[in-house]
C-alpha cells in the first residue's frame, strides 16, 4: 500500500509558503513528482498552483488544483496547443522552431491579447551541477533548453519569459552558481523590459532540514530586483519529500549462494523505479512487535506499530546483523527487480511487514503493471489517524490499459 500523510504534506507546503513569502516568488507543485491529485484539497490553498509537463498535467491541475498552471513540453502537437491556450497561464517552449511554428497562432487567441496567457521559452545555461547523467539536462547535446548562441538575433517578439531547470535533488549553493551563469549567458535578455517573469524550475531540496533556505531567499530576491521579474520555482520532491510511505510483505525467505534473499509483493521496477534509475537506496523499516529502536516521521505510522530501522550490512551500527542481511527484491521476472540488500535486526519470515520511507514523490507516477504484478492500493493517512484508502487496482486495470 503507498499510504501518503496528510499533515507531512501540510508541513513541507506550509514551509514552501514561508519561502515563497520571504522571497517575494511564486511556488507550484510539480505534477510530475507528486500527481495525486485526491491530496490537492490539502495544500491548493497554501501553494500558488501547480506546474504542467503537457497537456493531461495541465488539465489535472484546472480540474482539481484550479489555480495558476504553468505549462512546458518538449514539444507539443497543434491538438495540445489548441486546447491548452484555452486555460493555462504560462506556456513555456523548448526550441525556436516550436515557438516559431505556433506563435501567430498565440498572438491571434484572446487570452495571450488579454495578458491572461503568457509565453516563454525554456534555456539552457549549460551549467552542470549534479552527479547523476541521466537527470542533468546541461549535457553537451541535451535536448532540453535552447543554448545562448541560438539566441543571439533571433526574433523574440511576444516572448515574456525565460525558463531554466537543470538541479536534481540539490542545494542552493548549487542554484547560486547556475544563476551565475544565467546572469552572464542571458542576463541581457532579461534586463529587457520585454520579459516579465523567469522560472527556476526545480530540484530545489527547499523542505529538507539541511537545505539553506537563507541563501535561497536571497538569491531570489537579489535576481527580481535585478531585473524586475516575477519569479517562479516549481519543486516536485520538495512538496511530498518524507510524506509518504511503501508497505509491503514478504512472500518468500531463501538462500542462494551464500545470499539470503526475500520476495516481496512490491517490485523495484514496477513500484519504485528511481531505485534502478536513480540510483536511489531507500530507508526500510521492519514492522514488529518488539520495542522500537527508531522509527520513520510519526506522520506516516500507524497505531500500535513499532519500526526497526534496516540497515546497509556494510555500515557500522549493522555488523552484528551480517546473519540477518537479506537482498531484498520483487516477484516480477527481471533478474535486477532488486532493491538492495538489508541488515535487520531478525531473521524474516513469510508474512512480515517492511515499510520503504519516501515513497511519496516521482514514484507513484512512474509505476506500472509489468508483468502482471498487483498494484498497491493508495491510501491517504489523516491527521486524526483515520485511513482513506482512494484507489484499488483491480486485474480489470491491468488488462484494460492495453486494450
Amino acid at each position: 500500500m503507498f499510504l501518503i500523510s496528510i499533515p507531512a504534506l501540510q508541513r513541507n507546503a506550509a514551509i514552501l509558503r514561508e519561502v515563497a513569502d520571504a522571497a517575494g516568488c511564486r511556488i507550484v507543485l510539480a505534477q510530475k513528482g507528486f500527481s495525486c491529485w485526491k491530496a490537492y484539497p490539502y495544500i491548493s490553498e497554501t501553494l500558488d498552483g501547480c506546474c504542467a509537463s503537457g497537456l493531461w498535467e495541465a488539465e489535472l491541475a484546472r480540474e482539481h488544483f484550479k489555480k495558476h498552471i504553468v505549462t512546458y513540453s518538449p514539444a507539443y502537437d497543434e491538438e495540445e496547443i489548441d486546447q491548452l491556450l484555452e486555460f493555462t497561464h504560462h506556456l513555456d517552449f523548448n526550441s525556436l522552431s516550436q515557438w516559431f511554428r505556433f506563435r501567430e497562432k498565440i498572438f491571434a487567441h484572446p487570452r495571450f491579447q488579454s495578458g491572461e496567457l503568457l509565453c516563454g521559452l525554456r534555456i539552457n545555461p549549460e551549467h552542470s551541477t549534479g552527479e547523476t547523467p541521466i537527470y542533468d539536462p546541461c549535457v553537451p547535446g541535451s535536448r532540453l533548453g535552447i543554448t545562448a548562441d541560438q539566441l543571439h538575433g533571433a526574433d523574440l517578439t511576444g516572448l515574456s519569459g525565460l525558463h531554466f531547470h537543470t538541479l536534481c535533488e540539490q542545494n542552493s549553493p548549487d542554484l547560486e552558481t547556475t544563476l551565475e551563469a544565467v546572469h552572464k549567458k542571458f542576463g541581457y535578455l532579461l534586463s529587457n523590459p520585454q520579459f516579465t517573469y523567469l522560472n527556476m524550475g526545480g530540484g530545489h531540496w527547499i523542505t529538507k532540514p539541511f537545505y539553506d533556505r537563507d541563501l535561497l531567499i536571497k538569491l531570489v530576491r537579489e535576481t527580481s530586483e535585478r531585473y524586475g521579474v516575477e519569479v517562479w520555482l516549481e519543486p516536485g520532491e520538495a512538496a511530498a519529500i518524507h510524506s509518504g510511505v511503501l508497505r509491503a510483505k514478504v512472500m518468500d525467505v531463501f538462500e542462494s549462494a551464500g545470499h539470503n534473499l526475500a520476495i516481496l509483493d512490491i517490485s523495484a521496477t514496477a513500484h519504485m523505479p528511481d531505485v534502478i534509475e536513480m540510483p536511489y537506496r531507500p530507508d526500510v523499516f521492519l514492522v514488529d512487535s518488539a520495542p522500537a529502536d527508531e522509527c520513520p516521521d510519526p506522520a506516516v505510522m500507524l497505531d500500535g506499530e513499532n519500526y526497526h530501522l534496516a540497515g546497509a550490512p556494510e555500515e557500522a551500527g549493522f555488523l552484528g546483523n551480517k546473519q540477518h542481511t537479506y537482498r531484498l527484491g520483487g516477484p516480477t521476472c527481471l533478474a535486477g527487480d532488486v532493491v538492495g540488500d538489508y541488515s535487520f535486526p531478525r531473521a524474516l519470515v513469510a508474512g512480515d511487514v517492511l515499510v520503504f520511507d519516501d515513497m511519496a514523490h516521482y514514484t507513484m507516477v512512474k509505476t506500472t503493471t509489468f508483468n502482471g504484478v498487483k498494484h498497491p492500493p493508495i491510501a491517504l493517512l489523516h491527521e486524526d489517524g483515520t485511513i482513506e484508502t482512494i484507489r484499488k487496482f483491480t486485474y480489470e486495470d491491468f488488462r484494460n490499459r492495453l486494450s
